[in-house]
């Protein structure tokens, strides 16, 4: 069980900053108003930060970026594959170290994935073994 307070939002953005795929953790089993209210103010700080994380990514030559950005109670860290899709966490409490060990299992599991030749690059992912991964590796490394 996660710690009070404490919550993730999973993102992967495409090349046109399109969520090609999204995650809450703790995961939520019953979609309410108030889950659905937090997954649209999480998307719009998504993509506020990315104009940020572009510009860390010119001059990090590190993939994972660490903390890039704040909002409220929402620090954004974020991951830059090498073909510049960008992975991004929000979260409530600072692990960097839980983040960036996700960070690297979803990219691997990105990769695998990509490379399904049925798989049209920055399409949304709609496949549930890549949710269960997720899912996995953030009950893992985040809660």
């Amino acid at each position: 069980m996660a710690l009070p307070g404490k919550e993730f939002y999973f993102a992967i953005m495409g090349h046109f900053d399109q969520p090609i795929f999204e995650l809450d953790f703790p995961l939520v089993e019953k979609k309410t108003k108030e889950s659905i209210d937090t997954r649209h103010l999480n998307h719009y700080i998504g993509h506020a930060a990315l104009d940020v994380i572009d510009e860390h990514a010119l001059t990090s030559p590190s993939m994972y970026l660490k903390l890039v950005d704040k909002f409220n109670e929402w620090h954004v860290s974020a991951f830059v594959t090498a073909s510049r899709i960008r992975f991004i966490m929000l979260h409530t409490q600072r692990c960097d170290e839980g983040i960036k060990q996700f960070f690297q299992e979803m990219y691997e599991t990105y990769i695998k994935h990509s490379m399904n030749p049925f798989y049209e690059i920055d399409s949304p992912i709609k496949s549930k073994d890549f949710e269960q991964r997720a899912t996995t590796y953030g009950r893992k490394y985040l809660i």
